[in-house]
């Protein structure tokens, strides 16, 4: 019995999806997340899923640094990309990263449960629609190393993002948040990875004074706000 997690912030797309599946695979177990955050929180609870399907602009999930930490920390873990994208750059980014498929929600659902099958069989599975697709290089991956973000906002991190933000601010290890939170060392890992690529930084000192100024100008809006 395949146990699958998807993970997907659009709530239709991800029920609907979810339906498709029970029913081609009744026997299945299926999980819904509606965030990164979430989808992360089922992987530590419960790490015995044999699929997860991740939506590549689901809330919390930084691409590529998001992918490349799941499959770093769940290296037995097969998972799939979501994606409305129509780039080849974005399907080729995920496989690099470690994912097993690339799947395109323009597809039909026989095609996306024909897909899941094959992901699960052990193929790494590409949408005909990628094949043949624009190469040009989407939003998603920057040209060389990331900069300094100046105007970060602290309302666009995810709440994990924002629990993670003043441990690191406070130069905590990857196991001294992990002890803070109560969450296993390789969440923390995912999160970091991934609030790195939000703070524009490239480093954990780069990241701890980074955060500290944003808490600052957070803290000033919110007093400003209350004056």
């Amino acid at each position: 019995m395949p146990r699958i997690l998807i993970a997907d912030d659009h709530g239709l797309y991800r029920k609907g999806l979810r339906s498709a599946l029970e029913l081609a695979l009744p026997h299945s177990e299926i999980v819904e997340a509606d965030g990164f955050d979430r989808a992360m929180e089922h992987l530590e609870d419960d790490g015995s899923f044999d699929l997860a399907l991740l939506d590549l602009n689901m809330p919390g999930l930084v691409f590529p640094d998001s992918l490349r930490e799941v499959r770093a920390c769940y290296p037995r873990l097969r998972f799939a990309i979501l994606s409305a994208s129509d780039t080849r750059t974005d399907m080729l980014t995920s496989l690099a990263a470690g994912a097993n498929g690339f799947i395109s929600k323009l597809q039909t659902d026989d095609e996306i449960v024909a897909a899941v099958k094959d992901i699960l069989a052990g193929k790494i599975y590409v949408s005909p629609l990628m094949v043949n697709g624009p190469q040009t290089q989407s939003w998603h991956e920057p040209a060389g190393r990331p900069e300094m973000a100046p105007d970060v906002e602290f309302a666009k991190l995810t709440p994990r993002q924002r629990d993670v933000l003043p441990l690191v601010a406070r130069g905590l290890s990857n196991k001294e948040i992990a002890r803070e939170l109560r969450i296993a060392e390789a969440t923390t890992k995912i999160h970091m990875a991934a609030l790195l690529r939000v703070l524009g930084v490239r480093n954990r000192t780069e990241a701890a004074v980074r955060a500290q100024m944003l808490i600052s100008r957070h803290e000033a809006a919110r007093h400003d706000q209350n004056s």
